[in-house]
């Protein structure tokens, strides 16, 4: 099936004549292919997503595999730019005695905030920890394989 995805998508591609699709090109195509197959009704939608999940992780390991033999400087090639960024430093926090005792203040305050929202809680200064707002999380698929 994942032969045959790909082959329909790069039927589509051809027969647009458009060898060098803009990345808004390739992300509008790829919708309204997407929309074509489920819209046909010939297709389970179930199969072709996990079908295009597959072609993703194939896709995206393909990637990495190149780009890590690409050359370390800018480079526009095919209607794509690249440009090269030096890796920096980054602050070791931890190394400082006040940042850690702040830190550790900081968890112990939000392990209170957590049970405050199922009981009624006194910090260590003896006030009450108050139940403060929630914001509800996007719902999502998780897949597995």
């Amino acid at each position: 099936m994942s032969k045959d995805l790909f082959q329909a998508m790069r039927e589509k591609e051809l027969a647009t004549n458009n060898f060098l699709p803009t990345k808004k090109e390739i992300i509008s195509n790829s919708r309204s292919f997407a929309k074509e197959l489920l819209d046909s009704g010939n297709y389970d939608p179930k199969e072709l997503f996990t079908q295009a999940l597959r072609l993703k992780e194939a896709f995206v390991e393909i990637e990495k595999t190149l780009k890590s033999e690409m050359p370390q400087d800018d480079f526009e090639a095919f209607g794509v730019k690249g440009q090269y960024r030096a890796g920096g430093n980054t602050l070791n926090y931890k190394d400082d005695e006040v940042y850690n005792v702040l830190k550790a203040d900081l968890d112990a305050r939000v392990e209170l905030l957590k049970l405050a929202q199922k009981q009624e809680v006194l910090d260590t200064s003896g006030n009450e920890v108050p139940k403060v707002s929630t914001t509800p999380r996007k719902s999502g698929l998780t897949i597995t394989y």
